[in-house]
């Protein structure tokens, strides 16, 4: 899944709030039923690859993609794995813009 949100802050400051808040753009996804633990990020230039594990009661799956930052925009690109079966992808595209264009606010 991809997700591009436009910005017009300074490239510093929006990798620093991606790079502080990434992991609570997942939270809340599924009603709160799913769990997310084993965050990692690492930055390679101006893109931040990430996973972590997304957990719904006894189920585990992976969860990694990267978020790309431009001067102009962010891109998120993320694999959902089994979490994409369970959640409806239009719900977590939409909770995924609204929680990165709410890092840029």
């Amino acid at each position: 899944m991809r997700v591009t949100i436009s910005h017009n802050k300074p490239l510093e400051q929006v990798k620093g709030a991606v790079d502080h808040s990434m992991g609570q753009v997942f939270n809340g996804l599924g009603g709160g039923m799913v769990e997310f633990t084993d965050h990692h990020r690492q930055w390679h230039g101006d893109t931040m690859a990430f996973s972590m594990t997304a957990r719904i009661g006894f189920i585990k799956t992976p969860i990694k993609g990267t978020v790309a930052v431009t001067a102009i925009d962010v891109t998120v690109d993320v694999y959902l794995g089994l979490l994409e079966k369970l959640v409806p992808q239009d719900t977590v595209r939409a909770a995924i813009e609204g929680r990165v264009r709410g890092l840029l606010t």
